[in-house]
């Protein structure tokens, strides 16, 4: 038997591509495409009923925002037995375009689950389903603020909640760190934030980083900035060239050997994480490619970079824990 996430993501895949069937072949309209995400709202709803518990549930980002009543963003979160307090908010890539929501989503999500960690998985909007910036940006922001704010009911420290992110999902949790001052999108659509915005700690795999011409990916470039490609915006959200002094601790992973994003990528963000004397730690490989997420695969067996990873965030709670006492 399929585990519920799939089953879920299953019948979304299902009814966005009857969608398209639909179209006969033409653009998809706006309408076509509200149908099916009401379609799958339903679902998500009927689904997450079923056999989730006080454990495990799914949380729609924007029930009972008005101006937000057509986003169906949502995040399936998951509290092991022995939760630790920490929790995790993990962003699956796919240039902006869809998400990569198993092997990247809910694999990260039964690993860290494991660690003792509560985890939120996110199923933020992309352009596949017409959004780009700052519906991205918006949906992490909400992310934050609906995991601190129900720290109680999650079981989880407030202080405690870190982001990660695989490919254009690493882009996006570093931006929900560098931007986490700077841009309060809450506060745009008339929301009251009384917590901070800025993750405690960020993890960013093989991530998307700059919008530049030479190193950018552009399916992702494009799926985030829409039509709007002026060299500011390019400039604005090359990640590289917006690291504040008050970027959260960040780990980094990628492969040199990349063929969808480039190392240089990488390389970037850690220097100007460097030159900001911002904790990090930047774990290189030699080859292992792209879109491995957390699946037990050739990668993670031969390389056992889950170890590595792991241990990162040992360290960083045991700070946390310093910290508070």
């Amino acid at each position: 038997a399929l585990p519920i996430y799939k089953k879920i993501e299953s019948l979304y895949r299902f009814h966005i591509t009857a969608s398209r069937f639909f179209a006969n072949g033409k653009k998809i309209i706006k309408t076509n495409m509200c149908r099916a995400r009401t379609v799958c709202t339903v679902l998500f709803i009927v689904f997450s009923a079923l056999p989730l518990s006080a454990s495990r549930r799914a949380v729609f980002l924007w029930q009972g925002v008005r101006s937000m009543k057509n986003c169906d963003s949502v995040m399936f979160m998951s509290r092991p037995e022995n939760a630790n307090g920490a929790a995790l908010i993990i962003c699956p890539g796919g240039s902006y375009h869809h998400l990569g929501m198993y092997n990247e989503g809910h694999c990260t999500a039964k690993r860290f689950n494991a660690l003792g960690v509560t985890t939120f998985v996110l199923r933020y909007r992309v352009a596949q389903g017409g959004s780009h910036h700052p519906a991205q940006l918006e949906d992490i922001q909400r992310a934050i603020q609906l995991v601190r704010e129900n720290a109680d009911d999650y079981g989880i420290d407030p202080g405690r909640v870190g982001a990660i992110g695989f490919s254009a999902g690493g882009h996006l949790v570093t931006m929900a760190g560098a931007f986490a001052e700077r841009d309060n999108e809450l506060a745009k659509l008339g929301i009251d934030v009384k917590v901070s915005l800025r993750p405690d700690f960020v993890m960013a795999i093989y991530p998307v980083v700059s919008m530049r011409d030479d190193i950018a990916n552009k399916w992702s470039r494009k799926s985030l900035l829409g039509k709007n490609m002026s060299e500011e915006r390019k400039e604005r959200f090359s990640m590289e060239k917006q690291i504040p002094p008050t970027m959260p601790p960040t780990y980094i992973l990628a492969c040199r050997d990349d063929p969808v994003v480039k190392f240089e990528n990488s390389r970037l963000l850690y220097a100007s994480l460097k030159a900001k004397n911002i904790p990090c730690r930047f774990a290189q490989y030699e080859t292992g490619g792209h879109g491995f997420g957390m699946l037990e695969g050739a990668f993670m067996k031969e390389t056992h970079w889950n170890e590595d990873i792991e241990a990162w965030l040992k360290d960083r709670m045991a700070s946390f824990e310093s910290i508070s006492q």
